[in-house]
């Protein structure tokens, strides 16, 4: 499915003596492009592979919610459902999140909660942070003191 605008992949990390983790957090907007082959799918693949994947465990829901987007937006329901399906083929190891970690990080950066699962988790791990949302890479790299 093409979408209107292409979104640029972020890749934000811890300083450099935590580069080589062979952990990667990965969000919702990443797994779905690739899952579901949007434009941008080639490029998110690249940067994963080699990547042991781990997130938060909303994960499921935010791609559940995802593949509901699709339906609702005319996407056929065999689609919707083999987004799902490759999603769940995926290797990817789910951690409970920390509520106050979670609420100390979008407190400090303006983010959701959702999104801040995600930059709590990467710190957490010490692990680089994968995403196309650009108000979640700003506030990794601000975290991190990264500006890649």
């Amino acid at each position: 499915m093409a979408s209107a605008q292409p979104r640029r992949l972020h890749a934000a990390e811890p300083p450099p003596r935590w580069r080589t983790s062979p952990w990667a957090v990965v969000d919702c907007s990443v797994l779905a492009a690739k899952v579901w082959h949007e434009d941008n799918a080639h490029e998110a693949a690249a940067m994963l592979t080699g990547r042991e994947l781990q997130a938060p465990d909303l994960l499921i829901y935010e791609m559940a919610n995802v593949a509901r987007n699709k339906l609702r937006s005319g996407v056929a329901p065999d689609i919707a459902r083999a987004g799902l399906q490759a999603f769940e083929d995926h290797r990817i190891t789910l951690h409970a999140g920390v509520c106050t970690a979670v609420l100390g990080f979008a407190a400090r950066y303006g983010l959701t909660a959702y999104d801040a699962a995600y930059l709590a988790l990467a710190d957490q791990l010490a692990a680089p942070l994968f995403t196309f949302d650009q108000r979640l890479a700003e506030a990794a790299r601000r975290h991190f003191g990264d500006a890649t």
